[in-house]
């Protein structure tokens, strides 16, 4: 806290210390019977945009399974609100809903606001405060599930395989991957993956001369040539011997964005740890599932956590 004679204290004195919990604001009930909750701030920093969420909890007897959606865009762009362009939110979310699960749709730190693992540790401070407040937002804190597409896929991926309950961590100083944002007591543990078309091995998409605006360079803060341990943090790949969650990968075979091999690569190495990985081939689909039907992909995925989630 800094003051001048004759001049304004800033932080004022109530805002000296910002809040650890943001209790969640009274939700908008349609005639659905679906309660949404918007804008729920789920982790503050001074200099950075507040960590928003938006919820949306079915009219179910009992609380509610949760899915976590995580945007793509490189890390570098997306939008909480927007799925890709060739699905759109009400197939997307409203197909979960329609199966009686709630979703949250979350934003996260882009990597020019701060590098890896910044992103992840946003992931799990929403996972916790979801958590944490299961009870007043009427779903069930044990029955979470994530899913992205691209940069989220890479960190629905990390989310599943990761932290306190998800794997070990690679030895590397600036790698605590599970962070102090947010509510910070609790886990951020999750019950089954979906990764649609996600970056597995950061490492090994770096062109030859990376340029400073490239997405990993801009990840990782740096060339991951020099910083490879933070890229081994990074990747999927470092954790598939350990235990996991059930994973689904949905991957285009013509993807020449992320290859098909990052999720074949992912999924072999979970099964031979004894874990269940399932590979949803997508002959022909390019990234974010250009030349494909994605009706049947959604309903795949959905159909996928509904039976991983129940009770």
């Amino acid at each position: 806290m800094t003051s001048v004679p004759g001049r304004i204290t800033w932080p004022p004195p109530e805002l000296a210390v910002p809040p650890v919990q943001l209790p969640p604001t009274a939700p908008v009930t349609g005639a659905d019977g679906v309660r949404r909750y918007d804008q729920l701030s789920y982790a503050t920093n001074s200099g950075y945009r507040p960590r928003l969420l938006d919820l949306s909890v079915p009219l179910t007897a009992e609380p509610a399974a949760l899915v976590v959606w995580i945007h793509g865009g490189a890390w570098m762009e997306g939008d909480r609100r927007h799925p890709p362009p060739t699905v759109s939110a009400d197939l997307l979310f409203g197909s979960l809903l329609r199966a009686g699960l709630a979703v949250a749709t979350i934003d996260y730190r882009h990597a020019r606001e701060a590098a890896f693992p910044a992103q992840l540790h946003d992931v799990k401070a929403a996972i916790r405060y979801l958590r944490h407040y299961a009870g007043p937002l009427g779903i069930d804190g044990k029955r979470i599930g994530v899913w992205g597409e691209s940069a989220g896929g890479h960190l629905a991926a990390l989310a599943g395989l990761t932290g306190p309950t998800g794997g070990a961590q690679p030895s590397h100083e600036d790698t605590d991957l599970e962070g102090t944002e947010g509510v910070r007591e609790g886990d951020s543990a999750v019950a089954a993956v979906v990764d649609w078309y996600g970056i597995t091995d950061v490492g090994a998409l770096v062109p030859d001369r990376p340029g400073p605006g490239d997405p990993i360079v801009t990840l990782l803060g740096g060339n991951p040539a020099d910083r490879t341990r933070l890229a081994a943090a990074a990747s999927p790949v470092s954790y598939g011997g350990s235990p996991a969650p059930p994973f689904l990968l949905v991957h285009g075979t013509h993807d020449t964005l992320v290859p098909f091999e990052h999720s074949e690569r992912l999924a072999q190495l979970l099964r031979a740890a004894g874990n269940q990985a399932e590979v949803l081939a997508v002959p022909g689909a390019e990234h974010i599932f250009l030349n494909a039907d994605v009706t049947p992909l959604v309903a795949r995925s959905v159909a996928f956590l509904a039976h991983h989630l129940s009770p």
